[in-house]
Order: C-alpha cells, then structure tokens, then sequence
C-alpha cells in the first residue's frame, strides 16, 4: 500500500524559502514592493498569489528554475521553465557551443559540470590528470569533486590537498545553502569526512592553485569558473564550465610545444576518444 505525500501549500513554500534567504517579512517587502500585510496572508494562506506575483518573490529571493516549478505547482499554476536532458534537439546548439569551447581551451584541461560536480563532458585533456583514478571513480557519473578528495582519485597526487579540499567544501557548501538540494548537502559531508581535520594553509599566491602531480611532473594551475547567466532551462542553470590555466612557467612550457598540433586535430575534426561524456 502507497501513501501519498501531499506537497506544502504554496504559503509555506514561500515562508520556507523567506527563511533560507535570512530575510524578515520587512525585508523581502522593501525587495519586492508587495506589502508585508499582503504577503503575511500568502504565507498564511489566507491569500492567493498570482504566477507574476511568484516570479517576483522568487527573484528577489533567488530561488533555483526547478524550485520555482514546484511554487507554481503548489499554487496551481503550470511550470515555466523546461528542464531539459542533455541530448534534446531544443538546447542543443547551446551544448553544442560550450563544446567548442571546450575544444578551443586546448592543450590545457577544461570540463562542463552539472549542477552537482558530475561531468557532461570534457576535452581531450582531462584524460592525463585522471590517470591513475580507481575504476569505480571513473564510472559514469564522474563527480570532480569526489575524484580530487578520494583516497583513491586525486588526493595522493595533489601537492596542496589541503588548501585545494578546502576550496572545493567551500564551494559545494555555498552552492547547497542556494538550493537547499539533499544531494549537496550530501556530497558536503562526503568531502568534508575525506578532508577530516585538514585545515588550510595560508595562499601563497594570489589565487588558489591546484597543485597535481602528472606523470612526475608536480605542475599548478588555476582555474576560471563560468555559468550561463541567461539559462531558462533548469538544467541549463545549473551547468558550469570549468578551464584550467598554468600558474607558473614550468606549468606553461609543459604544455605551449603541443599546442599547435593539439588545435590542428581539434580544427580538423578528429574526436578525442578519451574524454569523459563524449560521444563517438
């Protein structure tokens, strides 16, 4: 026998989401200009909001498309926002592009992660730094952030573990107060119990640096972070883009000699046959 669930009105939705944010009934009123008399009786459902009303709220409380699906659901309305596999025809030309991009960062390593670290795909080098990975790591989905902090992925092979560990928890932490999603949160704590008690070392430059051993070789890197700012498809919101650049010369020479002939496959069409969610 099944017992159905019946989701939170659409009143405590709001609440809930006003409380995450830290906000007073004050505050979110000054935000939105809805007054705080009429957005007491929606909390309270005494009250019905309108969708324009909803959309409103929800930008001045910055609450996730999929979340904002589920306040319209809850008050009755149809969703607004499509949430897309990555293969449909309809974003296509949007992964189509983020994979150039990836091509065109070339020789250096870069990946197009989900919402929660996994990797959509990457370029052809990304296969040199996760050699050595336990198989098991490196079964789809491959989650980044688990492969650098496991025992059995990255972690032996990265110089700062610390200091890098503690970027990487700062960052899932941060991204699990905006969402609220169980599976950050969860992948928090995952992180957390491989970094254990590690505490940071101060920076000694002026961004944090990824220091990994490659065949030998202890080499450093940056890296740069992009989203899509104008997605509209939930799962286009949560897509990031992640490009490693050299942050010393002995990084940098590693690399420069192959990248003619690295640009010269990727302009002819060759596909590289190792890179993780590429197809064919």
């Amino acid at each position: 026998m099944s017992v159905a669930i019946e989701a939170p009105p659409v009143g405590a939705l709001l609440r809930t989401w006003r409380e995450r944010r830290r906000f007073s009934q004050q505050e979110l009123s000054n935000r939105s200009r809805v007054s705080t008399r009429h957005l007491s009786r929606v909390e309270t459902g005494k009250a019905h909001p309108t969708p324009e009303m909803l959309m409103l709220l929800s930008d001045n409380l910055d609450v996730p498309l999929r979340d904002r699906n589920r306040l319209l659901l809850a008050a009755g309305y149809a969703p607004r926002y499509q949430d897309h596999q990555w293969g449909d025809a309809s974003i296509e030309v949007v992964m189509d592009g983020l994979r150039r991009l990836l091509d065109a960062h070339l020789p250096y390593p870069a990946l197009l992660l989900d919402d929660h670290w996994d990797i959509v795909d990457a370029n052809a080098a990304v296969d040199q730094l996760l050699t050595g990975c336990a198989q098991s790591l490196l079964e789809p989905p491959i989650n980044v952030a688990r492969v650098c902090l496991h025992p059995d992925g990255l972690a032996r092979r990265i110089g700062n573990l610390a200091e890098w560990g503690n970027h990487l928890l700062r960052e899932v932490s941060h991204r699990a107060e905006r969402t609220h999603d169980q599976r950050h949160y969860e992948l928090a704590a995952e992180l957390a119990g491989h970094l254990g008690k590690a505490a940071a070392a101060t920076p000694r430059g002026p961004v944090i640096t990824l220091e990994i051993d490659v065949d030998g070789d202890p080499l450093r890197f940056f890296s740069v972070s992009a989203t899509l700012s104008t997605a509209t498809d939930a799962a286009l919101e949560g897509l990031h883009l992640e490009t490693f650049l050299p942050a010393d010369d002995k990084t940098r020479s590693r690399y420069e000699p192959r990248s003619r002939e690295d640009r010269r496959v990727v302009a002819e069409g060759v596909p590289h046959a190792g890179a993780p969610g590429r197809e064919g």
